[in-house]
């Protein structure tokens, strides 16, 4: 019960529909096959112009990755409010005939895909949160994170163009995240559960924000979960003194505190991403470059102790915000 009413609290939707600062929002969903280059992701979201509040639209987002064909399907659509509900209690979440709970999603998009999906998940780990807490009730940073169900497994069904793929305990992820503007630039990555350590699962961002005309330094923000123990590299402090260089298919970084030090690299090539448009609620897009099923290597090492080496082939989420053009990836939706 107390990890519910953890999960309930976290998410809670931070939309104010008479706010003119602007907002997004989202609640998504992922998972990869345990063994095979397939998975999905799923996005249910408020975009909230600023200024604009009567101009309000709940997205839709599906794409399912098929690293076996190198084959990515994508979808999109976009809804008024009136047809959006988003409860303040937990996680409840309805975009015109599509809908997300505690334990389940489905629904279904017709552009420029065919996608349906109808699937339920559990988990029993705790919340996880990239930030220090303290950070969510503060105005900085602008863009807020938390994973709400670590480690969980998902079963059920998921369609691609008339294809029937089933969803057998594949392991991912329920998250959440918000704010008034999406963070500038960044990398983000996830890996729910390791080839060779199932239970291990990290979060981690590097990340630029504009001040006023000048972006700041990259920053690298790192949350680690092994077992019962949880390693932060997330403060203010620590996240500046990271290392932290990407391009658009690889991404170095590391990142150490007192207690321990982590090394790690997530790559993918380009045909397993796709390319999205994210609206910025203060004005104007960003192209989103989505993959979720890139490898990834840690390197963790405690001070004083031995080096765990976590590696995966093909389930780490990788994702890079921009606004160049040059990637050469298609942008479909």
């Amino acid at each position: 019960m107390e990890i519910t009413r953890q999960r309930d609290y976290w998410n809670q939707v931070r939309y104010d529909r008479n706010s003119t600062k602007g907002h997004y929002e989202s609640y998504f969903f992922r998972a990869n096959h345990p063994d095979r280059p397939l998975a999905f992701w799923v996005r249910y979201t408020i975009f909230s112009p600023a200024g604009q509040p009567g101009k309000s639209i709940g997205e839709l987002w599906s794409i399912f990755f098929d690293g076996e064909k190198n084959q990515v399907s994508a979808a999109k659509s976009e809804h008024p409010m009136g047809d959006c509900s988003f409860s303040r209690q937990c996680l409840n979440v309805i975009i015109a005939d599509s809908s997300a709970g505690d334990g389940h999603l489905e629904g279904s998009i017709n552009q420029p895909n065919q996608l349906s999906w109808k699937l339920r998940y559990q988990s029993g780990e705790k919340p996880l949160l990239l930030l220090p807490e303290k950070l969510y009730r503060a105005s900085l940073p602008k863009a807020k994170a938390v994973v709400g169900a670590p480690l969980a497994n998902f079963s059920g069904m998921f369609t691609v163009n008339g294809n029937n793929y089933d969803i057998d305990d594949w392991v991912g992820s329920e998250n959440h995240n918000w704010g008034e503007k999406h963070t500038d630039q960044y990398a983000w990555g996830q890996v729910s559960g390791f080839d060779n350590d199932p239970g291990a699962f990290v979060e981690v961002i590097t990340g630029k924000v504009k001040i006023g005309p000048l972006l700041s330094p990259a920053f690298t923000v790192l949350v680690l979960r092994l077992g019962e123990t949880e390693y932060q590299f997330n403060t203010m402090g620590s996240a500046f003194r990271a290392k932290g260089k990407y391009d658009f298919f690889e991404w170095n970084f590391k990142c150490k505190n007192d207690l321990a030090e982590i090394e790690g690299t997530i790559m993918a090539p380009r045909e397993n991403f796709v390319g999205l448009t994210y609206y910025n609620p203060p004005g104007g897009s960003h192209t989103c470059l989505n993959c979720k099923i890139a490898r990834c290597e840690l390197n963790f090492k405690l001070k004083g102790g031995k080096t765990i080496v976590l590696k995966t082939k093909n389930r780490a989420a990788f994702e890079i915000l921009t606004d160049r053009k040059d990637h050469h990836v298609e942008v479909v939706a």
